[in-house]
């Protein structure tokens, strides 16, 4: 599923652990971010079309790198981009404050950079970080869509409640809230739409 656009080629084309490894700005980037273990890496390959083009871990804070995927979907170009986690990962203080800088020099400078699609596990609550992080996104006119992760875990009476619970936390319009499952597909068409709309 590709939003109604067939995902022709998708591949692996960088990795940085640093603002001065990033690769040239030429196609435009969504970028994917959210808690550890939210699902990042599924739902990147759910949109990519693909099993196993992002790695995926039970590992909180596997992702230590901003990964680039090149992906030729119908006759567009376009680069997901992989950012490291935050939350509870198992590491250092010292390691997820040089995260932090990595991530925010990416989505603070990127002129590439078209959408932010922020993860939220729909079976957990909107927390300070997830809004704070809104705010600061919304501050430096990064477009933000919210996708709800893991909606198939909820029997469809709770996910309803959570759904509805989650969209008024978050505050934005209806349409950039969009419930998700990489397992099943569920809503990964919307999602192309909504990312369709800000490319």
């Amino acid at each position: 599923m590709s939003g109604g656009r067939r995902i022709r080629n998708a591949e692996w084309i960088a990795a940085a652990a640093a603002a001065g490894d990033f690769p040239p700005p030429r196609e435009p980037e969504v970028a994917l971010l959210g808690r550890s273990n939210v699902g990042k890496s599924s739902l990147l390959n759910r949109l990519a079309g693909r099993r196993s083009l992002a790695r995926t871990s039970g590992t909180p804070g596997k992702t230590r790198l901003l990964h680039w995927y090149r992906l030729e979907r119908g006759d567009a170009v376009l680069a997901l981009v992989d950012l490291p986690g935050y939350g509870f990962a198992k590491v250092s203080r010292v390691e997820r404050q040089s995260w932090r800088r990595l991530v925010e020099a990416y989505l603070s400078g990127r002129s590439a950079l078209r959408v932010a699609v922020l993860l939220q596990d729909l079976r957990r609550e909107w927390s300070e970080d997830e809004a704070l992080l809104l705010e600061w996104l919304t501050q430096r006119g990064v477009p933000v869509l919210v996708a709800l992760t893991k909606c198939d875990k909820e029997k469809p009476m709770r996910r309803a409640e959570r759904e509805r619970a989650l969209r008024e936390a978050i505050g934005l319009p209806a349409s950039r809230v969009i419930a998700t499952s990489a397992t099943k597909g569920t809503g990964i068409d919307a999602l192309w739409k909504a990312i369709d709309a800000e490319l």
